[in-house]
């Protein structure tokens, strides 16, 4: 499995995760999060299960926007993530969009973490840092193909500052 796909599916598991505790239960989640047990009012309540429900719409909208389901009736060779696929035309924004949300979702639980020392914050801050840096690597490497070079096979994106790789360059002319 490609691993934008993957960071597709894990995030929104990750956030139906999230979600389900707080639609099925908002007194455990008030119970977990909160240094005093007490009943949570009608108002946590009804912010906890919009929250949820929340969740699993920006996960089931992630996974149709990132092309990972293909929403025509014909199909082809197979789902891609490049930028002429008219299938995904937003995939490489939804997934920067979700980078940002694990991004301050780590962030958020982290603060907590450090300032109330509860476990479940941490472990917010592990999962959403874990599909961050997944994302931010589907970001900077995933995203668009490499431009290979016919006369040597290398890549033409890379540049050789501070040191070139002559060595490299050299393999490469031998091979052809």
């Amino acid at each position: 499995m490609d691993v934008y796909y993957f960071y597709s599916y894990g995030t929104a598991a990750w956030m139906a995760l999230q979600a389900a505790p707080m639609i099925a239960s908002p007194t455990m989640i008030m119970a977990l999060l909160s240094p005093e047990v007490r009943e949570p009012s009608t108002l946590e309540i009804y912010f906890s299960r919009q929250l949820g429900f929340a969740l699993l719409a920006i996960g089931a909208l992630n996974i149709l926007l990132t092309g990972s389901v293909p929403l025509s009736s014909r199909l082809s060779e197979g789902a891609t993530t490049s930028a002429t696929d008219p299938k995904a035309p937003y995939a490489l924004p939804t997934l920067t969009i979700t980078a940002f949300f694990h991004a301050a979702l780590a962030f958020y639980g982290y603060t907590m973490w450090t300032e109330t020392g509860v476990f479940s914050f941490g472990l917010g801050t592990i999962g959403s840092g874990f599909f961050c840096a997944i994302a931010m690597w589907c970001i900077l490497f995933a995203s668009s193909d490499g431009r290979i070079s016919r006369k040597t096979g290398a890549d033409k994106r890379t540049s050789g500052f501070p040191f070139k790789n002559n060595q490299a360059h050299s393999e490469l002319k031998k091979g052809r």
